[in-house]
């Protein structure tokens, strides 16, 4: 079983930045990926970027890419997710996810293990 734990949520204005972080713990696999996603209110939970942990190769949603950026301490166990020039559009709750491959990927059904969540809520 692996854990996840995020944490660095809040309340922010437009235009501002946070930082997630996303810990990792009990079995981890030598070859694995991570990822994040994030819940709108009322939508689907969607893809927005992954790293690979071996090579730290990343992949983004459209919708992110130029303004977060996803970066990982392997020492830590520990995926993080930079998010700048912040948008209403992104209040959502924001998830971790680890794969058991070094297959990245956007499919939110090929994860493995889910972190509780953390709120981050942009006002315009």
């Amino acid at each position: 079983q692996v854990q996840l734990v995020e944490s660095g949520g809040g309340l922010v204005q437009a235009g501002g930045s946070l930082k997630l972080s996303c810990a990792a713990s009990g079995r981890t696999f030598s070859d694995y990926t991570m990822g994040w996603f994030r819940q709108p209110p009322g939508k689907e939970r969607e893809f927005i970027a992954a790293i690979r942990a071996n090579d730290g190769s990343v992949y983004y949603a459209e919708s992110v890419k130029g303004r977060f950026t996803i970066s990982r301490d392997n020492a830590k166990n520990t995926v993080y997710l930079q998010m700048n020039s912040l948008k209403p559009e992104d209040t959502a709750v924001y998830y971790c996810a680890y794969r058991r491959s070094w297959y990245i990927t956007s499919n939110l059904y090929e994860y493995d293990y889910w972190g509780q969540g953390t709120q981050v809520t942009v006002s315009s």
